[in-house]
């Protein structure tokens, strides 16, 4: 059937022959017309498939980003040289040769964790100086422009800040495209690894928690108010409470944190950065950002250190949306001992029901409500002081939602830079 509508056409293509000599090729004629239509059929294919992959690559070309931030890389080479010599004498620059041969080779097995986003995007490795020193180091990627304004403030707020609750720098390297940071190492990881594991977290007693509480309160209370710049971090939270040897824990990743003036009391900002969960609602809806925006990730951290529960991405039951309204529920309910971690023995009896009453008075949702450290640290060392009661916390009735996003597509905000996922709200 095919060929008899299909003869006419190639008709017209061969050659004319006189019929008696077509008659005596007729024989031969369905080969011919096998390879013809063969012949076109396959070039019609070929011809489908690479429009198909051109229109392909048409559509889905991704923006090159990296090109943009190599011409931001070169434009700032003369900047960052000059800003090199002059901070040359904070720290030891160390050689890149001698920190790839510190982590072998910046070898998977000696790495500890990654976290941000691109263009931010951060690799943390374990190594060993020549002398024997255990250092943490952090690799920032390569042609980053927000990642080298990042590593900028790092070095800087962490040249003028010597406190035990805050995390050491042990110096630095930069090599073309290398921007590494080099951290004393912390055997213990960070405050998440124990807290939100049921069995791990069985290894932190009620009384280290309530010294892990304790001085990260002190650590905050010390660049809000006693440091020599008045700095809020605005990525408190429990991945950069990293812990030494002893458990003492330490304040970590300054790389989103801002100076504050004497007289300055709040600032706001175009680009939002942290993560949600941890941060202070007028913040991120607003980008109105102040030291009671760190008391208010504070309050979360304290709720999920009592409870060994994550504030984002929390169901009890189906019926709370996160920790926050959970903790709510328990307290207006008088029920607070429920909210307490249940492999947590000799707990103390009003110890862990305070802690609970003060990450309350954190999370409330105005900001003048929420007490600064200094109050904080007195609340929770002075059993005598009547606590003032808390107001319902903010994202009372809203889910957070973890959810992985790439800044460059997220209208300027940028997530947070370690163990670091952005986070959507969403409205119940």
């Amino acid at each position: 059937m095919f060929f008899s509508f299909t003869f006419p056409f190639f008709r017209c293509v061969i050659p004319s022959v006189p019929y008696s000599k077509f008659s005596s090729r007729r024989k031969s004629r369905p080969r011919h017309l096998i390879i013809i239509i063969s012949v076109s059929v396959s070039l019609l294919i070929i011809g489908c498939f690479l429009s198909f992959l051109l229109i392909r690559k048409l559509r889905y070309k991704e923006p090159n980003i990296s090109q943009e931030e190599k011409m931001l890389a070169t434009n700032n080479k003369i900047l960052m040289d000059q800003w090199i010599r002059e901070r040359s004498s904070d720290f030891p620059l160390f050689d890149f040769n001698q920190i790839e041969n510190a982590t072998g080779q910046f070898s998977l097995d000696n790495k500890l964790g990654e976290g941000g986003f691109r263009p931010v995007y951060k690799f943390f490795f374990q190594g060993v100086l020549q002398d024997g020193l255990e250092i943490a180091v952090k690799r920032l990627s390569s042609y980053s422009g927000q990642g080298l304004v990042e590593f900028k403030n790092e070095i800087q707020l962490i040249a003028k800040l010597q406190r035990r609750n805050l995390v050491r720098l042990v110096g630095w390297c930069i090599q073309g495209e290398e921007k590494i940071l080099i951290y004393e190492f912390m055997p213990n990881k960070s405050l998440d690894y124990f807290i939100l594991d049921k069995r791990r977290g069985s290894l932190l007693n009620w009384e280290r928690r309530f010294e892990i509480i304790k001085g990260i309160a002190q650590g905050l209370l010390y660049l809000h108010q006693y440091s020599r710049l008045r700095i809020v971090h605005r990525d408190l939270k429990a991945s950069n409470i990293l812990l030494d040897s002893e458990m003492n824990p330490k304040i970590s990743d300054f790389g989103l944190a801002r100076i504050f003036g004497p007289k300055e009391l709040q600032a706001n900002t175009n680009r939002v950065v942290g993560t949600y969960g941890y941060m202070a609602p007028e913040y991120a809806s607003e980008g109105l950002f102040s030291i009671k925006s760190d008391v208010f990730s504070f309050g979360v951290l304290l709720l999920e250190i009592v409870s060994s529960k994550r504030n984002t991405g929390f169901h009890q039951d189906g019926e709370f949306l996160n920790l926050l309204g959970y903790a709510w529920y328990k307290w207006k309910g008088g029920n607070i001992p429920e909210l307490i971690c249940p492999t947590l023995t000799e707990v103390p009896q009003r110890q862990p029901e305070r802690c609970i009453h003060v990450g309350l008075l954190c999370v409330q949702e105005n900001p003048t409500d929420r007490p600064i450290m200094s109050d904080v640290i007195v609340f929770l060392t002075t059993e005598s002081i009547i606590l003032p009661e808390p107001k319902q916390p903010a994202y009372f009735n809203m889910r957070v939602k973890e959810e992985a996003v790439d800044p460059s597509n997220f209208n300027g905000s940028a997530c947070s830079i370690n163990y670091v996922t952005l986070t959507n709200p969403e409205v119940r």
